[in-house]
């Protein structure tokens, strides 16, 4: 926690202390700590997709059913990215608020890429909880939903989050929207230090396995040339496998991205003999302890690990 986020929360901690904290269901990681920075010294929001596990695909525990149902607010980026939970969305939280960040004011969002352009991927798209389906299928014409990876996105979220949470508990609204400014703070900095980490890498060409990092690198001047897997994860068929060998050869890529919810098999087998550095990214903050400081921490450890492809 930044110092000047410190003393406003230390300021507005007390008055605040006796109202009880609304029950909050966040979907992903980056989400739940987006939230978590809003309601710090109110309440800890609920996390519904595990660390580690693909968002695109996933088995609802009851658990996390328990924590839909009972929720005044749902923060989820939409069902762009995990259209498995339209449904229990629907059932189970249909009496809470509903906070769906790709419809949030001021959200910076990018159509899907074709990173290849032969429409040869053969994913499963029954949305059977494989980590591969989206339910009822995609045709790539839509929105790419990995909108948390630019700050942009998530200093806009912030006060979105915090009117939400000060509508359903307006006795806490100063510390949360004092939480937001502060949080605004914080990651405007991030990004002007991951500006400065990443201009070593700018305009160099770039590979990755799944197709999910674009946010990130338009806001800080990456050049992806290829990538094994959409940015829904579907599977690639041979011909797409063999576009892009041909691509990373001509392109003169050194460093592609695997990332560790997915097997990077196939990236391995497009590089094959290659001279091409593997560095695994993690964008959804699987190897960081969930709460507050994740969304910092996946970012500046995302923008050490590409800047390291410079060396």
């Amino acid at each position: 926690m930044s110092f000047f986020r410190f003393l406003l929360v230390a300021m507005l901690l007390a008055p605040a202390a006796h109202a009880e904290a609304p029950r909050v269901a966040t979907d992903i990681a980056p989400v739940h700590s987006l939230v978590g920075m809003v309601m710090s010294g109110v309440g800890t929001p609920d996390l519904i997709v595990s660390p580690g596990a693909s968002p695109h695909g996933y088995a609802l525990r009851p658990s996390q059913a328990r924590n839909l149902q009972r929720a005044d607010l749902v923060v989820w980026i939409g069902p762009e990215l995990t259209p498995w939970l339209a449904k229990p969305m629907a059932t189970l939280a249909s009496d809470a608020d509903q906070l769906e960040l790709l419809e949030a004011p001021g959200t910076q969002v990018l159509p899907f890429r074709d990173m290849g352009g032969d429409g040869d991927h053969d994913g499963d798209h029954d949305g059977d909880g494989d980590g591969h389906g989206h339910e009822g299928g995609h045709d790539h014409d839509g929105i790419d939903p990995h909108v948390w990876l630019d700050p942009e996105n998530a200093v806009a979220w912030l006060a979105v989050i915090a009117d939400h949470l000060a509508r359903i508990d307006p006795d806490n609204a100063d510390l949360y929207h004092a939480n937001a400014q502060a949080g605004q703070v914080e990651l405007e900095q991030l990004q002007a230090d991951l500006t400065a980490v990443l201009a070593g890498m700018q305009g160099k060409p770039i590979a990755t396995l799944h197709d999910a990092f674009q946010y990130f690198e338009a806001r800080f001047g990456l050049v992806s040339v290829g990538s094994v897997s959409l940015s829904d994860a579907s599977d690639p068929g041979p011909a797409h496998l063999a576009q892009l060998r041909a691509t990373l050869a001509d392109k003169g890529v050194t460093c592609a991205f695997a990332e560790p919810q997915f097997d990077p098999g196939l990236l391995e087998a497009a590089i094959e003999s290659r001279d091409i550095k593997i560095i695994t990214l993690d964008p959804i903050g699987s190897q960081f302890e969930p709460g507050p400081g994740l969304y910092v921490d996946l970012l500046r450890d995302m923008g050490k690990a590409i800047a390291g492809c410079a060396e």
